[in-house]
């Protein structure tokens, strides 16, 4: 059965609210945000081909003190705006019913980036973060399902220290996740 966010269409606040709203990581978000650049003209070509399409809306689950949030969403909020896709965001601790609705094995991890259409039918689904990040993540999770074993805080720390190492220095993960949408996008 595919899902359906009919009912949160249009009920989001824009990503400029999101932006002024945040409390916290509000100058690393912008950072990141103003960062961006094109990493080739095909992928700005493919996002500015999307234009011509008025079905498409995105959705997007966040908090402003993940850091997967203050990383990624800046470039997906760039992809969207060069799509023109209408986007909403939706604060996780304001929606744990829409959150729960798109679990991570099992967890609610943000950020969730939601396409659907005009009537709601999911057709895509991104995050919380790149596959390559993710990998690390979903490797320690198998190893260590027990989150109250006295080593359990300790090894996580090591798994965020491979995920920021997998991130990278730079703006170069910015391509990844501009790759990774482009493959959802292209078959929706």
């Amino acid at each position: 059965m595919s899902k359906n966010v009919a009912a949160k269409l249009r009920t989001g606040i824009t990503p400029k609210q999101f932006i002024d709203g945040m409390t916290k990581n509000q100058d690393t978000f912008k950072g990141w945000y103003d960062a961006f650049t094109w990493q080739n003209a095909e992928d700005e070509e493919f996002y500015e081909s999307l234009n011509n399409r008025d079905d498409l809306r995105c959705l997007i689950i966040a908090a402003d003190w993940c850091g997967d949030v203050v990383r990624n969403i800046p470039v997906v909020f760039r992809l969207m705006e060069k799509a023109g896709i209408p986007t909403e965001v939706f604060i996780m601790e304001e929606h744990l019913d829409f959150m729960d609705q798109f679990l991570t094995r099992g967890g609610r991890s943000v950020p969730v980036v939601i396409i659907g259409d005009t009537g709601g039918y999911v057709l895509a689904q991104w995050g919380p973060r790149p596959a390559a990040v993710q990998a690390h993540m979903n490797a320690f999770k198998l190893e260590n399902p027990d989150r109250e074993a006295s080593d359990y805080q300790e090894k996580i720390q090591i798994v965020r220290q491979k995920m920021i190492q997998e991130y990278g220095e730079g703006t170069g993960y910015q391509a990844v996740i501009t790759a990774e949408l482009r493959d959802l996008l292209a078959g929706v």
